[in-house]
């Protein structure tokens, strides 16, 4: 009976061993899959982060050109502007550069 009872606990003890070597295997297993996602997402953020770097420069190349394009285009308008004959003043109904009552009263009145 005794030695029964001895291999018994010697069987239990040898099972509890094993459940306890599997469950720290397991968690091992588990800490080597959690490393390897994390590095992954790691990875996958660090190539997120440089592609709206990159991005981000496109758009301030595109904002730079488009402000430089304007400047140039207005540039451009300014020294035309400057060239363009000026409309006359002393025109028909407009003379000394004001407008005259007897002007507008024939423009509306209807014939």
């Amino acid at each position: 009976e005794r030695r029964e009872r001895e291999r018994k606990l010697s069987k239990e003890m040898a099972e509890k061993a094993t459940k306890e070597l599997e469950k720290m295997q397991l968690q091992e297993k588990a800490e080597v899959k959690y490393k390897e996602w994390l590095k992954k997402k790691r990875a996958e953020e660090a190539e997120k982060k440089k592609k709206e770097k990159e991005k981000e420069k496109e758009r301030e190349a595109e904002l730079q050109e488009k402000k430089a394009r304007s400047e140039k285009i207005f540039k451009e308008w300014l020294h035309n502007a400057r060239n363009k004959p000026r409309p006359v003043l002393n025109g028909y109904g407009f003379p000394h550069g004001k407008s005259t009552g007897l002007y507008f009263y024939y423009t509306y009145v209807v014939t």
